[in-house]
């Protein structure tokens, strides 16, 4: 019975080392005598017993590597502490099992000196807006390197950049600067603007005001013009009507009577007004004068017959 049993077990055994299943995720690298012989892919294999064996097994999914914290010097002499994470996945089983001892940390080796370099190539501020084109050198240079490990890095992305206290310090001044700066220029063209609007609104009121004047101006020598016409007129067509009617019969000494008349209505008035008694000293002498202003009257009738 105990022969029986060990008999089991070694055919057991046997069939172990004889059948090998490799799993969906993965590839087995095969030496044969300690020599290599085959990678296997996902699936069903046979295996000689005790000469051949799995030496290497390897994830073919994609990986995610943590890249540790490092300081880093910037093109400005800014003290930086980065970390990032590396995605990679295996290509060649037997490159990745004899191409380097370990390629995973080789690979989180090799993307902090590419991470040093690179961003010792930029400045503080060029760290923080060019960080996609600085993922993209990193995994170019990372990739170039890790070729012949039967590795591809696919992609590398950083998740900090944190600079030191003290350069923190300082560009929470060089902020609050920029801030007072930008709030100073505000108000600055805040002034400007009002001073120009309100040198506009003088000078368009100046306009304005001189447009009226000169307005004004035209509106009264065209009231002055039409007054002088229309008194004109009205003088021109009374000197018609007066002439008109000294040459009906009687016309004559109906102004003779009309200018006498006149003349002692002013009379009156000057003497009703005058605060001295005034008498003209031709009073006696009315008479003569009302006869020689018919006299004159006669000898204008004449001079226009």
């Amino acid at each position: 019975m105990f022969a029986f049993t060990l008999f089991v077990l070694f055919v057991f055994f046997i069939l172990y080392k004889l059948l090998l299943i490799v799993p969906m995720r993965e590839v087995n690298v095969i030496e044969r005598l300690g020599k290599f012989r085959a990678v296997l892919q996902p699936g069903f294999h046979f295996l000689i017993p005790f000469f051949d064996r799995v030496a290497y097994k390897h994830e073919i999914r994609e990986q995610v590597l943590d890249v540790p914290p490092q300081s880093c010097i910037s093109k400005d002499n800014t003290q930086l502490e980065v970390d990032g994470l590396v995605y990679l996945k295996v290509m060649d089983g037997k490159f990745a099992s004899y191409g380097i001892e370990d390629y995973r940390r080789a690979a989180v080796n090799l993307a902090q000196t590419t991470m040093r370099s690179e961003i010792g190539k930029l400045s503080l501020s060029q760290t923080f807006s060019e960080r996609d084109s600085l993922n993209e050198s990193i995994v170019r240079e990372i990739d170039k390197a890790s070729d012949p490990w039967g590795i591809k890095v696919l992609r590398y992305e950083i998740k900090n950049i944190t600079p030191s206290r003290h350069v923190i310090h300082t560009l929470e001044k060089q902020m609050e600067a920029e801030r007072s700066k930008r709030a100073e220029i505000t108000l600055a063209n805040a002034e400007k603007a009002a001073m120009i609007n309100l040198s506009e609104g003088e000078r368009q009121e100046a306009i304005n005001i001189s447009e009226g004047q000169k307005q004004k101006r035209i509106n009264e020598a065209k009231g002055t013009a039409q007054e002088i016409s229309i008194v004109a007129k009205a003088k021109a067509e009374g000197m018609e009507l007066v002439s008109a009617a000294l040459a009906v019969n009687g016309g004559i000494e109906a102004m003779n009577m009309q200018l006498k008349e006149q003349f002692i209505g002013q009379i009156g008035k000057i003497l009703e007004e005058a605060d001295v008694s005034v008498v003209p000293a031709e009073m006696a002498k009315l008479e003569g004068f009302f006869e020689g202003m018919e006299q004159v009257t006669q000898t204008v009738k004449g001079g226009r017959s």
